[in-house]
């Protein structure tokens, strides 16, 4: 074993005693990047270029400051974004909400799909569409000015359309055309603040993540929004609680003019987002 996985073994336990969840990971994820080798890579790392620079770095993720604040970046799907101070860090249980998006775009008989994606944070769900859609339309919609920051320099180059502006009241000019509308919005309910998890609740944005004593306010308000925005036979896709299974479905409810609501499963098959389809007149 060489100088560095022997200190990656260290941090490890470290990182295992402060309470982050995936401890032996973001130990070697901190390695590689100091190191600026791949994960894979350690072992060939030679003693002589071991840098101390790495005990700082698990020192930061010790006090649970997030590993991608640390690192600058965040893999999401297929893309590697940037990312920092202001902005939500993409989770990975997001992913099965894009690719469930995915699926039903390109399962639909339209050339250049018009996607919408609010809330958008870093853009990784508006990039992700676009990217894995080639011919689809994306527009993304964020308020917040600090997180507008990593957005438009996600952004840069692609084929996303970036608009400052609320969830609620977003892109009129669009009303009626687009064919598929996807978030993931604030869903935790104020009165849940002590129980999030350190790297959220203390760097992640509070817009990012609070909404109302019961968490769906703002997906209440998406509702009216997407119904606006979405053509006739148009999906709506939002990610949610696992502990608000069944109640978003009813948020979508056939009295406000959709069809089909209903929920989904993430990876560890607990209820992640819902679906529905605006009814047709």
């Amino acid at each position: 074993m060489n100088l560095l996985l022997a200190e990656v073994a260290q941090a490890t336990q470290r990182l295992a005693d402060a309470g982050v969840p995936s401890p032996r990971f973001d130990a070697e994820e901190l390695a590689a990047f100091v190191h600026g080798v791949k994960r894979g890579e350690l072992h060939n790392v030679k003693d002589a270029d071991f840098d101390a620079r790495y005990w700082e770095a698990i020192a930061r993720r010790e006090a649970r400051e997030p590993l991608q604040h640390i690192t600058g970046r965040a893999f999401f799907r297929y893309l590697e974004l940037q990312v920092g101070p202001g902005v939500f860090v993409p989770r990975p249980e997001t992913e099965s909400v894009v690719g469930w998006a995915i699926d039903a775009v390109r399962a639909m008989d339209v050339v250049e799909p018009l996607i919408v994606d609010l809330c958008t944070g870093s853009g990784a769900i508006a990039l992700a569409m676009a990217q894995e859609v080639p011919r689809s339309r994306v527009h993304a919609v964020e308020l917040s000015d600090d997180a507008l920051v990593w957005t438009r320099k996600n952004a840069e180059g692609s084929r996303v359309t970036v608009h400052q502006g609320d969830a609620l009241t977003a892109l009129p000019e669009l009303d009626g055309q687009v064919d598929l509308v996807i978030s993931n919005p604030p869903y935790i309910p104020l009165t849940e603040w002590e129980y999030v998890a350190p790297e959220a609740r203390d760097h992640d944005p509070e817009m990012a993540l609070f909404s109302g004593e019961d968490g769906l306010d703002t997906i209440r308000g998406i509702e009216r929004t997407a119904h606006r925005l979405l053509r006739p036979g148009g999906l709506v896709v939002i990610e949610h609680a696992d502990t608000q299974g069944g109640q978003v479905p009813w948020i979508f409810n056939e009295e406000a003019g959709w069809a089909d609501a209903a929920d989904h499963p993430d990876l560890n098959n607990r209820p992640r987002f819902a679906t529905a389809r605006k009814a047709m007149p």
